[in-house]
């Protein structure tokens, strides 16, 4: 009698077991009621925790539209948002184990990170750029003995390097945690420039009204489509959220969302026009 109720317990198990391992993404969602969204609170202008504590920035507003978005889709008349705080070098690892189901800072598209990940369509186009100090070097071969800042676990700091001596130029790399550190460090003349990409420098800027202090190079080194991270192989996931991202882009929401993360008049560049039409897919 235990033999048989044990056989029938296994056999339960292997019956419920591989539906819960087949569970996609918009399954838990459903489930749930709830999305996960990873953010950062360190990212600006992209993701970043305002002074009041709630989460800013152009991809956490983008994402808090696709999940009503992906609400619509599931027939879900309230869906929940979950934020799961992540860092630079935590952020793939929590989507790729699952704890959340969409990232949402700045992660620029790779193949090496697509070996972990997937990405929806791109959602912006950014380099690598320079910030210099007023009446200090404004150039960047002007850098050589020079010590310059970069934030960590970027792909600006991986790049940083090989630029600098495929240019000749000799100069110390020092990573920060934070751009904040970077630009107060820069500020303080500790550093001769700080790189990163040009979109998170011009807010900088703008953030410390150092318009007259700093001065920005109008050079790309890098080319940074961004995207955002799901979990790898999630196909259906992906769709919905690529579907949400186009309808998105076709309406006011993201000229809204534009002024709201980069200012009042800032307006599109004519390379990020062109990468909004790219990912509008049609229905």
């Amino acid at each position: 009698m235990r033999l048989k109720t044990l056989v029938g317990t296994i056999a339960l198990l292997a019956s419920v077991l591989p539906s819960w391992a087949e569970a996609g993404t918009l399954d838990r969602i459903k489930e749930r009621g709830a999305i996960r969204l990873a953010v950062r609170d360190d990212a600006a202008p992209f993701s970043f925790k305002e002074t009041a504590g709630a989460f800013a920035g152009y991809t956490a507003g983008l994402c808090r539209l696709i999940a009503g978005d992906v609400a619509r889709q599931l027939e879900i008349a309230e869906l929940k948002i979950e934020y799961v705080p992540v860092t630079a070098s935590n952020r793939f690892d929590e989507v790729a184990a699952g704890r959340a189901d969409l990232l949402c800072g700045a992660p620029t598209v790779t193949l090496e990170r697509r070996r972990q990940v997937d990405f929806s369509v791109p959602i912006f186009v950014d380099g690598a750029s320079v910030l210099f100090r007023a009446g200090g070097p404004s150039d960047f071969r002007s850098l050589g003995g020079h010590i310059v800042g970069v934030r960590r676990g970027t792909t600006t700091e991986r790049s940083l390097s090989a630029t600098l001596q495929q240019a000749g130029v000799n100069a110390t790399v020092v990573p920060v945690d934070n751009h904040d550190d970077g630009l107060r460090r820069l500020e303080a003349g500790e550093f001769t420039a700080y790189f990163a990409d040009r979109a998170i420098l011009q807010f900088l800027m703008f953030k410390k009204d150092a318009g007259q202090k700093l001065l920005l190079a109008d050079q790309y080194f890098t080319h940074e489509p961004y995207a955002l991270a799901l979990a790898r192989g999630d196909s259906d996931f992906r769709l919905a959220v690529d579907a949400a991202i186009s309808r998105i882009f076709r309406s006011d929401a993201i000229d809204q969302l534009f002024r709201a993360s980069f200012g009042d008049t800032a307006k599109p560049s004519a390379i990020l026009r062109t990468m909004f039409l790219m990912s509008t897919l049609p229905d």
